[in-house]
């Protein structure tokens, strides 16, 4: 999902006008609401550190897409990783990364959703209903100071995502509240 915003300063995005790109925003306000996916047996999410895997994960999940993210420098991916509200977490299916799920708490009561998405090798292979059913139960469950309970868990996904994405949030019990047609922030 394309849903990083550029930090304020270390920006290597140029600003590229995409014409009808849409975006939706979805949200669970509860975690009653959210349908697990298929299982896919040997899936797992766990939390990391790993700053440069982080990237390269990044890059390999959102180039295809045009996340912003994935054209980032060094500073703006300093920043990114300095700012104590976001937490990455590797989706693998045994040793091999499968996908990245990253989480910005917004105090006191929000868990925002801001990456999602399979490497891909991945992509097509049947895992991304569970990877999102992972991806939000860790996000309705997100330990941070911060953060007292959790209410509610948003994310945003654009037309230059996957063409199932919006069909697997939906499915997974994210409601659609608004839509934004915008230009979009890509790689320079």
């Amino acid at each position: 999902m394309g849903a990083r915003t550029l930090p304020e300063k270390g920006r290597t995005a140029v600003v590229e006008p995409v014409p009808g790109e849409v975006v939706t925003f979805l949200e669970m306000t509860s975690p009653e609401q959210l349908r697990a996916g298929r299982v896919a047996d040997g899936l797992t999410l766990s939390a990391t550190n790993d700053e440069a895997l982080v990237r390269a994960t990044i890059v390999r999940v959102g180039a295809p897409y045009r996340w912003p993210s994935a054209g980032w420098g060094d500073p703006a991916w300093a920043e990114w990783f300095a700012d104590p509200r976001h937490q990455s977490f590797l989706l693998r299916s045994g040793d091999d990364v499968a996908g990245i799920v990253e989480t910005t708490a917004h105090p006191p009561y929000e868990v925002e959703i801001i990456s999602f998405g399979l490497v891909p090798e991945y992509v097509g292979a049947g895992i991304g209903g569970h990877a999102l059913t992972l991806a939000a139960r860790l996000a309705w469950n997100l330990k941070h100071p911060a953060l007292d309970e959790v209410r509610r868990v948003w994310l945003h996904t654009s037309t230059l995502d996957h063409p199932n994405a919006l069909r697997n949030y939906v499915n997974r019990g994210f409601h659609p509240y608004r839509t934004q047609t915008r230009g979009h922030v890509a790689p320079g």
